[in-house]
């Protein structure tokens, strides 16, 4: 492939986040017998999952989430550089996406060389762009185990069949998480005959994984029911991945209220809060969970005020070689800039940028941080609800496959 296809392959497609997103009529036509199976959410009147594969080897679409609530913008992805480009940059985001992501992204690079070199550069490469969340580093790992056995001519059709079954995976996992996340929406609705009030932190909606999303997924669904609900939205600073949540929530026609961070302890000491349900960038096998900075203070206010904190992982998201959460779990530092400098539109409608602390101030800008098992009151997982405890746990890991005859 040549860098002149290459270059006319990662080209961006715009649309504005206000209007019908358009451009997905092929990506519709190609995938209309596995919607027949698998559902996705909308982005006006089109279907999409934020992340899809051609039939043809080669060629990964994304949704542009550094450009959301804004802008609806998608992404053609022909390379793993641009895959790790894009993780890096948060264009692509959540636990479940970013493996998914990494997996498409190592699949293009055997495409390109299926050696035994290319595939361990391009492991390093896609590993090192997040190091907290263990989906990334799993789904990896699952995609270079599939193909060690394999001759170098049956590495390409198998790396990218690999990494479209991660896909689908994730889809049905988060369906699943959904169905048993409603039922605990339910029984707070049937216990309080009135609107359900979650407060959610950071994003685990639809974008963040394939589609469905493990925090909304519950929610969609009960809405879709019937059941009323409404979310408060933490800003989730400084990337502002609430305003993801909000954007989710209000395509889907869910009633919410985007607040800042700090306004959650406010909120429960009033009774203004049901529960509390966040995602998870990686599990313990204890219980102990590990997502965006700020879930440790809501959970301790929790806590407090006697409000359930839930967390809604898929399986892959738990790291069964974890022993001490604070001390083995990498926390991702990022750039001081993503808290210096404030992003937005203009007066105008146009993407600005403003600075709101001097280049010599000192920032520190750690992205997640660990809420131990004892603050959790529960796991909300694709195979049901379980305590956040090592012997609960225990139920759900996966057993180690019997070996096979070469």
């Amino acid at each position: 492939m040549t860098p002149e296809l290459l270059s006319a392959l990662e080209a961006v497609v715009t649309h504005p986040a206000s209007a019908s997103a358009s451009g997905a009529a092929t990506h519709r036509a190609m995938h209309r017998n596995r919607r027949a199976r698998i559902g996705s959410m909308k982005v006006g009147d089109r279907h999409y999952r934020s992340l899809w594969a051609d039939p043809a080897p080669g060629t990964v679409h994304v949704i542009d989430q550094a450009r959301l609530p804004h802008v609806f913008e998608t992404r053609t992805i022909a390379s793993a550089d641009a895959m790790a480009e894009a993780i890096l940059a948060m264009r692509v985001r959540g636990a479940p996406l970013i493996g998914v992501a990494a997996a498409f992204g190592l699949a293009l690079a055997v495409l390109r060389d299926p050696s035994d070199a290319s595939i361990e550069r391009a492991v390093a490469m896609l590993r090192a762009t997040r190091p907290t969340a263990v989906n990334l580093a799993w789904a990896l790992g699952r995609v270079r185990d599939r193909l060690a056995r394999l001759a170098p001519t049956e590495r390409a059709a198998a790396a990218w069949a690999e990494a479209q079954m991660i896909a689908d995976e994730d889809v049905a996992l988060n369906e699943a998480i959904g169905r048993h996340g409603l039922a605990i929406l339910e029984r707070e609705y049937k216990a309080k005959r009135r609107p359900v009030n979650i407060l959610t932190h950071c994003n685990a909606g639809w974008i963040a994984t394939v589609d469905w999303g493990t925090v909304t997924a519950p929610i969609f669904m009960a809405h879709d029911r019937g059941i009323p609900v409404h979310v408060w939205v933490d800003e989730t600073r400084p990337r502002n991945q609430g305003l993801l949540t909000a954007w989710e929530l209000a395509s889907h026609g869910v009633p919410h209220t985007l607040i800042v961070d700090n306004a959650g302890g406010h909120l429960m000491q009033r009774g203004q809060v049901d529960l509390v349900l966040v995602g998870a960038d990686r599990v313990t096998r204890r219980g102990d969970v590990c997502n965006k900075i700020g879930t440790y203070l809501k959970a301790l206010a929790a806590r407090a005020n006697g409000v359930p904190f839930y967390a809604a992982v898929p399986t892959p998201t738990i790291d069964w070689g974890i022993e001490d959460a604070m001390r083995e779990i990498p926390i991702e530092q990022r750039a001081g800039d993503e808290v210096r400098i404030v992003r937005g539109l203009d007066p105008e409608g146009r993407f600005a940028e403003v600075t709101i602390a001097p280049s010599t101030t000192t920032i520190a800008n750690p992205a997640f941080d660990v809420t131990p098992a004892q603050l959790v009151t529960a796991l909300v997982t694709e195979k049901g609800v379980v305590g956040a405890s090592e012997r609960e746990l225990a139920q759900l890991k996966p057993r180690p496959r019997k070996a096979t005859v070469p």
